[in-house]
């Protein structure tokens, strides 16, 4: 397993927090008990979005770090480029990411429209074709694991971000796996590098 160390204990098993139980991408900040993701009128999702994504892009222009993907896909509806920045773990040719408000984001409506994407990691950039991936999936518990089971230096300041008191690779696998079991989680089977 190249990159990003293997988080211990029970995270990837047993109870979560209940601060970070959610279904059907009705995500709530833990740090922002009060914001909720799926009811929050879509102006105000798109004003955070924006400053989040004002705040990401001069990094992420100089160098994508380890765990974090730039996924590029088509917009359903103007068939002009989309780009968002998504929590990505590499394995293989197959990348597994996980879209926190589920079904309802954005940018899984426009997957579901147009699978093809483009994706930039810390190795390069990459044509690939995404899915969203379920429990009857088989590829479903290899993908939890991997998504949930490694913790990159990035993952601290994304955890300080979204939970309570100080990060720990603990805190780190228990919000990545409220993630991926709250949310869409989503395959991007590698075809080339673009």
């Amino acid at each position: 397993m190249a990159g990003g160390i293997r988080a211990r204990g029970s995270s990837l098993n047993g109870a979560l927090p209940d601060s970070l139980r959610y279904t059907d991408g009705q995500y709530v900040f833990e740090r922002m008990p009060g914001w909720d993701t799926a009811t929050a009128a879509l102006a105000e999702r798109r004003r955070f979005a924006n400053a989040l994504h004002a705040v990401h892009r001069p990094w992420f222009a100089i160098r994508v770090p380890r765990g974090v993907g730039v996924l590029t896909t088509t917009g359903r509806k103007t068939g002009s480029p989309r780009v968002t920045y998504v929590k990505a773990v590499r394995d293989g040719n197959r990348v597994y990411l996980a879209a926190i408000t589920g079904r309802h984001t954005l940018w899984v409506k426009n997957i579901q429209a147009d699978p093809h994407v483009r994706i930039r990691l810390t190795g390069g950039t990459y044509a690939g074709k995404a899915r969203p991936i379920g429990p009857d999936d088989p590829m479903y518990e290899a993908a939890r694991e991997r998504f949930c089971g490694v913790v990159h230096p990035f993952d601290y300041v994304e955890n300080m971000f979204h939970r309570k008191g100080l990060p720990s690779r603990r805190k780190i696998a228990e919000l990545h796996r409220a993630w991926f079991e709250g949310g869409t989680p989503l395959v991007v089977e590698l075809t080339t590098g673009a």
